[in-house]
């Protein structure tokens, strides 16, 4: 019960006690009350008019790193006799240094300073207003009101830099690029002869070929272009979580991060979905603009269980353009071999990045119990013909376990072109 309603409870129970009594004993009571009531609304601030903003040291974070939060109060009405400030902080969001909150008198002009330090998991985070209550030296007549001030803070997960990595779609796109294109012209890697022509350097003729048909002949490369790249980042509850709350998903978001950025660096065109409880789609571009809408994707991504999208047969293909390539980041079930078998079926180059749920789960359990080590051989047999299906059926896959560096694992099994991409299947 506030201060004011107190004190009118008290006038007015004396009030109706000197009613009830005709005793005047009460009504002397009363009074000092009264004037006390009376008091606090004659120095009453007020109406607050106080101009808000906040400034945060960095707009983009990485999980755990501290974010500086300054927050500006000036005073642009009568002077505050006792204001009390709270800057509305998200709630998984960690308060490390400071506080958000403060208790001091303004005056008139008076500017006021609020400066803390957060840090948090991976995410996005909206800070959208500071409370403020401000109350005479009475604490009678007191009021509470919000100041609108937005500010948006976003913590990307861990962004790891891959060097080049091999795709080969069977369409490309017009720009020129560091995929190699089913077509000769300008480029690195040998594709054909073709009869000279004029303005042809001399440096591309093959001397051997026109010494053995005495006419000449020129070599032609295979010319190199950009790509579509559609990224699918498997976001379902059943792949992801295992028990006692331990979920791949944060690894899936990694590698996601790690392969849009390599493939946006390469120059291509990439997309983002993500196949949860819902389809949250990135629309594909280029360049660091497309890099920030990715990471921002990335960082509000969440896991989810839903009956339609509860197998990747559902992956909506109208949203890749035809012959692209499609790099799926999930898990993967038994159920998933046949969608992205069909994928190939459709003409994509599909790509399987898979982090490994035994290694995974294995690491919280007791790997000296004979029953576990047995369960563990069961499945990792299960999973190695999961992959071999896969691979049998022309998808490239990389089968992650999460307790090495994504970068290195890339390196070591896509450092080149497997044998199905080389021969064009």
């Amino acid at each position: 019960m506030s201060r004011f309603n107190f004190l009118g409870l008290i006038v007015y129970t004396l009030l109706i006690a000197t009613l009830f009594t005709l005793r005047g004993e009460f009504l002397i009571l009363a009074i000092p009350f009264a004037v006390y009531l009376m008091a606090g609304f004659l120095f009453a601030p007020g109406e607050v008019q106080l101009e808000v903003s906040r400034h945060l040291s960095a707009e983009r974070a990485t999980p755990d790193t501290s974010v500086e939060v300054t927050v500006t109060v000036t005073n642009l009405g009568a002077a505050l006799e006792e204001a009390q400030f709270e800057d509305v902080v998200p709630s998984q969001l960690k308060v490390l240094d400071g506080s958000p909150r403060s208790l001091v008198t303004l005056p008139k002009g008076g500017v006021h300073t609020l400066t803390y330090s957060v840090s948090g998991p991976r995410g996005g985070y909206a800070f959208e207003s500071l409370k403020v209550k401000v109350n005479d030296h009475l604490a009678v007549a007191g009021s509470e009101v919000q100041f609108k001030s937005a500010n948006q803070l976003f913590i990307f997960p861990p962004l790891t830099h891959l060097r080049h990595i091999p795709i080969r779609p069977r369409r490309t796109r017009v720009y020129a690029g560091s995929i190699p294109a089913r077509a000769g012209g300008a480029g690195s890697e040998f594709f054909g002869v073709r009869d000279y022509q004029p303005g042809d350097s001399p440096r591309s003729i093959n001397w051997h070929a026109s010494a053995r048909h005495e006419e000449l002949y020129s070599n032609e490369f295979q010319q190199e272009r950009v790509s579509d790249v559609g990224i699918v980042l498997d976001g379902r509850l059943r792949t992801n979580a295992f028990g006692r709350g331990h979920s791949l998903f944060e690894y899936s978001v990694m590698a996601a991060a790690a392969l849009a950025d390599a493939f946006l660096t390469q120059g291509n065109r990439v997309g983002l979905l993500l196949y949860a409880n819902y389809l949250g789609w990135t629309l594909p571009a280029y360049g660091k603009v497309q890099r920030e809408r990715i990471l921002q994707a990335l960082a509000r991504a969440k896991t989810g269980d839903s009956q339609v999208f509860s197998a990747l047969e559902h992956i909506p293909t109208r949203l890749f353009p035809p012959e692209s390539q499609i790099v799926v980041v999930s898990p993967l079930t038994e159920d998933d071999v046949a969608p992205l078998v069909q994928l190939r079926g459709l003409g994509y180059q599909v790509m399987a990045v898979s982090p490994d749920p035994i290694s995974f789960e294995m690491s919280y359990l007791p790997a000296k119990d004979p029953s576990v080590q047995m369960a563990s051989r069961v499945v990792r047999m299960e999973r190695g013909l999961l992959l071999r299906k896969l691979q049998h059926s022309g998808v490239q896959t990389l089968n992650w376990d999460v307790s090495q560096p994504f970068d290195q694992v890339v390196a070591r099994q896509l450092h080149r072109p497997l044998g199905w991409l080389r021969t064009g299947r």
